[in-house]
């Protein structure tokens, strides 16, 4: 924890957003560099203009490949995009558009005017599905889209991220292709690539969708809104300077709410920001650090929400404890839609991943319903939202989304919004906070104690713990009790997990290479309090590094 964790940004903590611009046109990256090259994660290509691993030539390289990636699969529809509030974005947005436009692709770009030209993901997400509904798998005219962010990461990077007709993240087999044609693209010049506009070169008119109008007007197939009028509650939303400031604008006027939007607006600095946990400007809303930027509001509503950039994540605050821990929001907001929304199919199950706490997986038996629980990345839940046979997927890392009322599809990416409106449908509903409700699910099915640790594994040990299997453990008990699963797939879909996780009837870890540093995440949970959960985390500790000694 760095010594600034939680404390007001200052002038030292700030970009150069000049600088920041410049070195997106200037630098050119070397693809014989690894961390120059495009690299598709979780969550798209990310990297930073002054690191040459987010510049114009990666944009020109991923946009083109993504011109031949859809029309070999037949996708000859429009291609909306839209980006967060990042420097990076916009500029890399134009960037996209001139190479998409040249490749023949029609492009849908943002609508409106000031804060309304950003475009949070699950927006985005939404126009894809609204636009295919309907529409057969081999269909020509299926949309797909690009979302330009880096998510919560700091105000100098930036982000693009692919998602095809099912609205969701783009699978790996998409995005290895994608990164693997970019590269080569990177390697022999990315000159070569037509851009409209440039050159004399014409091409596709770039066509204009209202993002926020449809978003917005269409809430009330998702969220009880007449119920949260109704019921005056008042809460307030900080979009941390995020592409939600005008969606929460809209969403109080068009529904006639109670409702504050708190923050100054659109900063891409971010100077108005509390530092995380390492003391970098983050726009986490899960993290309490984070947060503390709307401490100073607790006491004046009932509820305040948080969003990050792209709107994804969703953090909650209330009066009567603060931030919930997202795992403890999860458990709730599932415990509450199961009641509360009859129409849902009785076969649709939960999705979360494998790393969130056990207290869904008790929730989600105490309704009898069925739990698919998978691999880390929210792709994994995007085949069930898309299809109905999932009416909600949720991440420990504060990312979920959930179906409309009739069951069917709203967004296959995680929607912050629609997250933070839960809480306050929840209050409108029951009369209690998501805190209160936590507090007696904890009392029902236990209180879990959750941490998660970082520990020092080479690149050798990284690349053993992804490939190992269940056969490698030995061990019979954690923590002094049996052990009663070993897995390296997930229980909901027979995928890889990349490591391991060891489970008990009271407690579990769960063991991932880190993707970016020398470290292993080591997750864990006991429902026998703290100092168990501590020994919980010595033994797993322990555990891994004997099985990867071998």
């Amino acid at each position: 924890m760095h010594e600034r964790a939680g404390v007001p940004a200052t002038v030292e903590d700030l970009i150069d957003v000049e600088a920041l611009l410049a070195a997106y046109f200037a630098e050119v990256p070397d693809p014989r560099v690894a961390a120059e090259r495009v690299v598709f994660g979780t969550s798209g290509h990310r990297g930073s203009s002054l690191k040459r691993s987010f510049n114009e030539a990666h944009i020109i390289a991923i946009s083109a490949a993504i011109a031949e990636y859809r029309a070999a699969q037949g996708i000859a529809g429009p291609l909306f995009i839209g980006g967060d509030t990042h420097a990076l974005s916009e500029p890399a947005e134009h960037t996209a558009r001139e190479v998409l436009a040249a490749a023949g692709v029609h492009v849908l770009a943002r609508s409106g005017s000031g804060d309304e030209v950003f475009v949070p993901t699950p927006a985005l997400s939404h126009a894809i599905l609204a636009h295919n509904a309907g529409r057969d798998a081999d269909d020509p005219q299926r949309a797909d889209g690009i979302v330009i962010t880096p998510s919560h990461n700091p105000p100098g990077d930036g982000g693009f991220k692919y998602n095809p007709p099912h609205g969701g993240p783009a699978d790996t087999d998409a995005t290895n292709w994608i990164a693997a044609r970019a590269n080569e693209l990177l390697e022999s010049g990315v000159a070569q690539v037509p851009r409209a506009g440039r050159d004399g070169v014409e091409g596709t008119p770039v066509g204009r969708y209202d993002f926020l109008g449809e978003y917005v007007e269409s809430l009330g197939e998702v969220i009880d809104m007449a119920a949260i009028r109704e019921a005056g509650v008042r809460f307030a939303a900080h979009p941390l300077g995020g592409a939600s400031v005008a969606y929460w604008a809209a969403i109080r006027d068009r529904f006639e709410l109670d409702l504050t939007v708190l923050g100054p607006g659109v900063d891409p600095q971010w100077a108005f920001m509390h530092l995380d946990w390492d003391g970098k400007i983050r726009m986490d809303p899960s993290s309490a650090n984070v947060m503390s930027t709307v401490a100073e509001h607790r006491d004046d509503f009932a509820i305040v929400t948080g969003n990050d950039a792209d709107s994804d994540r969703h953090g909650v605050v209330t009066r009567d404890a603060g931030l919930m821990n997202p795992n403890h929001y999860l458990a709730v907001a599932i415990d509450y839609l199961l009641s509360h929304r009859p129409d849902w199919p009785v076969t649709a199950g939960i999705g979360k991943t494998l790393v969130s706490s056990a207290l869904i997986d008790r929730v989600v038996a105490g309704h009898g319903r069925e739990l698919l629980e998978v691999p880390v990345g929210f792709k994994w839940f995007v085949p069930g939202l898309a299809d109905g046979s999932v009416v909600f997927g949720g991440e420990e890392s504060a990312g979920a989304s959930f179906q409309r009322f009739d069951g069917s599809a709203w967004s296959t990416d995680k929607d912050g919004i629609l997250l933070a409106l839960l809480a306050a449908e929840i209050l409108a509903v029951t009369g209690q906070t998501p805190s209160e409700r936590y507090r007696e699910l904890a009392d029902r099915f236990g209180e879990p104690a959750y941490a998660r640790i970082d520990a020092a594994a080479t690149p050798e040990q990284k690349a053993r713990l992804g490939a190992l299997s269940a056969a490698d453990v030995t061990a019979t008990e954690l923590a002094g009790d049996p052990i009663t699963a070993i897995l390296t797939e997930a229980p909901g879909n027979g995928a890889r997990i990349g490591g391991l996780k060891v489970q008990t009837a009271n407690a579990w870890f769960a063991a991932r290479p880190s993707g970016t540093e020398d470290v292993m995440k080591i997750y864990a949970e006991s429902f026998l309090g703290a100092e168990h959960l501590a020994l919980v985390q010595r033994e797993a500790q322990a555990l891994v590094q004997r099985v990867l000694a071998g």
